[in-house]
């Protein structure tokens, strides 16, 4: 029963912020000094509220307060929001208009794209994607929980499209990358898709059984193989060192006579020869010969585009 109390008296101050200790009293059915005991146990969880003596004084919450992330799951809000929604038919009571209001925008506020956790900010979003991508990260993350199915047309890395139905049980994080790894039931098989490679992705109205699967599994050196991997040294100039820390991590990036170098193991995807050119003029190829030819390439067919016809 108290622990319900505390529950009710932590909505109420959300939504009236300010409110008497007799008012609650009353409401409850309880004493004013059963309130005040109430009031003390909430602040040493540490929810902000104070108490204000005198005739415009009152119990208050700071305005900046917010329920936590993870106070209540999404189905839990859902159905706090669907019981106050019923009970306000019948009251038609101001307060809880307002606490209906806040309870649904906390559920909004709950977003993936943007998410803090301890010391940790993760934005998801890429640049200028007008929050589209975000969208798409965010539906995974309902398909996930809620254990949806998505249509999905995928482009590999050669450029072949495909059409196929998966069963999303876990958002991967991957350098700088988001992936799914989804159980893929054309191929019969658990599969890490690239979100940024996804065209298009439905629900297709079907929910599904989650599938046991080890975390040790999931092939997070999907691309750390012979074929899909190169070692790679690099020149930097102090021009360039900046971004050869950024990319590589400092731990990659050494001095020696005065002068920078930088040596990592790499992903030989298509994103390879552009994060290489990116740098500019300061951050160079020397080994393997192979690698430098062919961003030598590619920056000639660079500077050919921007020749005068």
């Amino acid at each position: 029963m108290k622990f319900q109390i505390m529950t009710e008296i932590l909505f109420i101050l959300l939504s009236k912020r300010k409110v008497s200790a007799r008012e609650l009293a009353q409401r409850f059915g309880v004493s004013v000094r059963s309130i005040y005991r109430y009031i003390d146990e909430m602040t040493v969880s540490g929810i902000p509220i104070d108490v204000a003596r005198g005739a415009s004084g009152g119990i208050y919450i700071s305005d900046a307060y917010k329920l936590p992330k993870g106070f209540m799951t999404r189905e839990e809000y859902a159905r706090a929001i669907e019981a106050m929604l019923t009970l306000n038919e019948q009251l038609n009571d101001p307060a809880l208009d307002s606490a209906i209001a806040k309870l649904s925008a906390q559920i909004k506020a709950e977003r993936l794209d943007l998410t803090l956790s301890g010391n940790i900010l993760v934005d998801s979003g890429t640049w200028g994607d007008e929050n589209k991508f975000s969208a798409k990260l965010t539906l995974f993350e309902r398909a996930i929980r809620e254990r949806d199915e998505l249509e999905i047309d995928y482009v590999s890395r050669e450029g072949e499209h495909t059409h196929r139905t998966i069963l999303p049980h876990l958002l991967v994080f991957k350098q700088n990358i988001w992936y799914v790894y989804a159980y893929c039931n054309t191929r019969k098989a658990f599969r890490l898709f690239k979100l940024g490679r996804m065209r298009t992705v439905s629900l297709t109205g079907r929910t599904f059984e989650r599938i046991p699967f080890d975390r040790d599994e999931i092939p997070l050196n999907f691309w750390h193989t012979e074929e899909s991997a190169i070692n790679a040294l690099f020149s930097v100039s102090p021009a360039a060192l900046s971004y050869a820390e950024e990319w590589l991590g400092m731990e990659n990036v050494y001095e020696r006579n005065g002068k920078y170098f930088a040596e990592a193991t790499l992903p030989d995807d298509e994103t390879l020869i552009g994060k290489i050119l990116s740098a500019g003029a300061g951050f160079k190829v020397l080994a393997p010969a192979e690698l430098a030819i062919r961003v030598k390439d590619a920056a000639a067919r660079l500077a050919a585009q921007y020749e005068d016809n």
